[in-house]
């Protein structure tokens, strides 16, 4: 009897312990994060500014810090959501209006236009502790907006 109630307090006690994982933040049932969109428009900047310089390379003075930007605000908002970019197909490759210079970057400015008025609201809706980074993301796209003029 004595080892059939050890038995059962044992069982007992594990049980509680296997439904932990009910509150796992890393399980596959996870929400999506509110900044996913964010991290997601910051890495097709990235390649969308790094498809313009290849497609002509007299930019790349002026483009590369701006790609570098978006890929590292990108990186650290992945960091901040505490998961790697979903997997799946891969993007497309970001199209970029062929012709001259002044309308690459006019598509750029649109894009970045978009993108820092997506960093503001996301800004105005987040908690505290997000709202640092994310408004330092919306001011880089503003600064972004003004090297492309």
């Amino acid at each position: 009897m004595l080892r059939t109630g050890a038995l059962l307090a044992v069982g007992v006690a594990a049980v509680p312990l296997t439904g932990c994982d009910l509150l796992d933040r890393d399980g596959p049932d996870r929400p999506p994060d509110p900044l996913e969109p964010l991290a997601g428009e910051s890495r097709a900047l990235a390649d969308r500014y790094r498809a313009a310089i290849a497609a002509d390379p007299g930019l790349a003075d002026r483009l590369t810090p701006i790609a570098d930007a978006h890929a590292a605000h990108a990186e650290e908002l992945r960091r901040l959501i505490g998961r790697p970019a979903p997997s799946g197909p891969a993007t497309p490759e970001p199209t970029v209006a062929a012709g001259a210079p002044a309308t690459v970057l006019a598509g750029l400015r649109a894009a970045e236009q978009n993108g820092r008025d997506n960093a503001a609201k996301a800004c105005a809706d987040a908690p505290g502790d997000r709202a640092a980074l994310l408004g330092s993301i919306a001011a880089a796209r503003a600064t972004h907006l003004e090297a492309l003029k």
